[in-house]
């Protein structure tokens, strides 16, 4: 019998906070973060094929152009890791709605990874264990373990060590995304130039988790951190200029989402998020949304038959 096809949405994340030490023997990065899965969304449908194949509709006016349709695309790396896990020889054609920035920050790409595994997995009747597809994640990338675990979570080792936490509070995100996109390779090399005197280890992020725990929005919004905008500023220093349009239509904290280059504003309300966002359109910012978060990980949202 012809296994159905399944289709499975994961969320962009950002980093509440993000400290970076400088690289290991390894050329990782320690790391000390606290994502949040926020709702803008990839959709991924998998369904049987003989060869790995890749298809990606852009949704909401995001540029697909740079996203591989081939083994380069972290989805389909997923799907044979997870096929070399169980001894399988499959393949899959993976469909992509794509509704998260591409090379913005927000880890679209693990989300996309996260989401194959989690329709491969149903799709093939594999059973897999959560802790193998955690392990099986890690693999595959920094963030991927969380797309799959979404929520808000601590992150720690190069990012892929990751704890739920519990998150009393609802958070509403400016997204204002960049027409170009960066490299975060770059953006750590950038790093580590500007940056030679970086610790060995990250330092905790006690402020942060303590204002998520207390449902403090003031002290979450003063906790908000992220080491790597320094130097995607320096890469990119147009980006200084779009952080400060930012904050001067917007009352409250604003910073850089990951390496970047999507800049992200907080707000306590729905209101003042879509407030915030009016006055960016009308300053002549050509896209910016407005989410929410925590939000759910990968799941599936369709199982046909």
């Amino acid at each position: 019998m012809r296994p159905a096809p399944v289709t499975v949405r994961a969320a962009a994340k950002v980093n509440l906070v993000l400290s970076v030490a400088r690289p290991r023997s390894d050329g990782m990065h320690p790391l000390d973060t606290v994502y949040q899965a926020i709702s803008l969304y990839d959709d991924v449908r998998a369904s049987p094929a003989e060869e790995w194949e890749v298809g990606v509709t852009p949704v909401g006016g995001v540029d697909c152009s740079g996203v591989p349709l081939d083994e380069g695309n972290l989805a389909v790396r997923a799907g044979q890791l997870l096929a070399a896990h169980h001894g399988l020889d499959r393949a899959a054609r993976l469909d992509i709605d794509k509704g998260i920035p591409v090379a913005g920050g927000l880890a679209g790409g693990s989300a996309d990874a996260a989401a194959a595994l989690v329709a491969l997995d149903r799709m093939w009747h594999l059973h897999t264990s959560d802790d193998d597809l955690l392990d099986l994640a890690a693999q595959l990338g920094s963030d991927v373990p969380f797309a799959l675990l979404g929520g808000t979570a601590h992150g720690g080792g190069r990012g892929e060590q990751v704890t739920p936490l519990e998150d009393t509070g609802d958070h509403w995100w400016v997204v204002v995304p960049d027409a170009g996109g960066l490299s975060t390779p770059a953006v750590y090399r950038e790093h580590d130039r500007v940056r030679p005197d970086a610790p060995e280890t990250p330092p905790a992020s006690h402020a942060l988790l303590a204002a998520l725990a207390d449902g403090d929005h003031a002290a979450l919004a003063a906790a908000l951190h992220n080491d790597l905008e320094g130097p995607a500023v320096s890469l990119r220093p147009e980006l200084g200029e779009r952080l400060a349009l930012v904050r001067a239509h917007h009352e409250g904290a604003v910073l850089l989402s990951g390496s970047g280059p999507t800049v992200l504003a907080l707000s306590s309300t729905h209101e003042g998020a879509t407030q915030t966002r009016r006055a960016l359109l009308e300053a002549g910012v050509p896209v910016v949304h407005v989410a929410t978060g925590p939000v759910a990980g990968a799941h599936v949202v369709e199982l046909v038959g």
